[in-house]
């Protein structure tokens, strides 16, 4: 979510009423929503309060999963699975960011979309498997979570890693099987809403390191039509619900 701060808690130290800021809470899908500090940071000066609403969820979760799950380097091979959509956009370049090779998997009709966001290689999930075509990776960054979790084991280079951002009961409870013999490098995440983490993403947002994508926008009465814009998987990027936002921030 992004806004103005309306009111703060009499301990709150970081915002004033009157502050633009960007982060997570509960509750986004409102004119006021409420939030403690530790979870907004001030808004990117280059973004409108739309632009920046498509930020915090998706970019920690990119961001996060690279860096902390992935251990992403320099030099690597990485293969970012879904990466037209929110979170997979945001990986793609950050990914990039970080000097590697990046190739993405998407459906046909994203390919030139995720060509022009810095994408190395592009590969048409409807055309061919990914699991199949000999190419190993350091890294895989698998957002889609439409093959089953072996299937990529099988494709990590030695020593590489597997990431897996949210998914099915049914791929966690394999993860976590392959968890429990040991093996350490296929893994599943859910975003940590960190302060820090907004702070560097206002900064590469700010020098123009990465941008956030709007596919469409959608005001707060057409929120049923936006989720089922995503659940049918049409988005490339984000989709935003734009109302007069503002937001208070409570005692801490």
């Amino acid at each position: 979510m992004a806004g103005k701060v309306e009111a703060v808690g009499l301990s709150v130290k970081q915002f004033k009423p009157g502050d633009e800021v960007f982060g997570c809470s509960r509750g986004g899908f409102a004119e006021y929503a409420c939030g403690p500090e530790n979870r907004f940071a001030p808004k990117p000066s280059n973004l409108t309060p739309e632009e920046a609403a498509a930020v915090p969820m998706a970019a920690l979760t990119a961001l996060q999963g690279l860096r902390d799950k992935g251990k992403i380097r320099k030099g690597q091979m990485v293969l970012i699975n879904g990466a037209s959509g929110g979170v997979g956009t945001f990986a793609v370049q950050l990914a990039k960011l970080f000097e590697t090779e990046v190739t993405a998997v998407c459906s046909t009709s994203k390919m030139d979309f995720v060509r022009s966001i810095g994408a190395d290689h592009v590969i048409d999930y409807t055309r061919e498997d990914v699991t199949k075509n000999g190419q190993q990776y350091d890294l895989i960054f698998d957002i889609a979570a439409y093959r089953s979790v072996s299937s990529y084991k099988r494709i990590l280079k030695p020593g590489g890693i597997y990431v897996m951002a949210g998914g099915s009961v049914a791929r966690l409870i394999q993860i976590m099987l392959i968890s429990i013999t040991g093996t350490k490098n296929m893994v599943s995440m859910l975003a940590n809403i960190d302060q820090k983490d907004l702070l560097l993403l206002k900064d590469y947002l700010e020098a123009g390191k990465i941008r956030p994508f709007i596919d469409k926008r959608y005001p707060l009465n057409e929120v049923a039509d936006a989720l089922w814009y995503l659940k049918n998987g049409h988005a490339r990027g984000k989709v935003v619900i734009f109302a007069h936002a503002s937001l208070r921030i409570p005692t801490a």
